[in-house]
């Protein structure tokens, strides 16, 4: 990953941009990193991963909820009560 000053970021957006097609490149402002630019390829990768994950997370909470009994009519009792 290539790192770049805020400064160097506004003067050479071009150049950076370029670079981020090969790598990420993080701007750094005040030694903080403060954002990321990236190819559109690697965002949607990340992106889609993401998804999947969280998909595949609540499948997983949603088979131990079943396996401990509750049902859409409890769930929507807890729901009501919660109101």
């Amino acid at each position: 990953m290539q790192f770049v000053s805020d400064t160097e970021a506004q003067q050479a957006l071009s150049t950076i941009i370029d670079k981020a097609q090969r790598e990420p490149v993080t701007i750094r402002q005040q030694n903080r990193d403060i954002a990321v630019i990236m190819s559109i390829e690697d965002y949607q990768r990340i992106t889609r991963i993401n998804i999947q994950e969280f998909q595949q997370f609540r499948q997983n909470i949603g088979h131990k909820a079943q396996e401990r009994g509750l049902t859409e009519d409890k769930l929507n009792e807890l729901l009501i009560n919660d109101q």
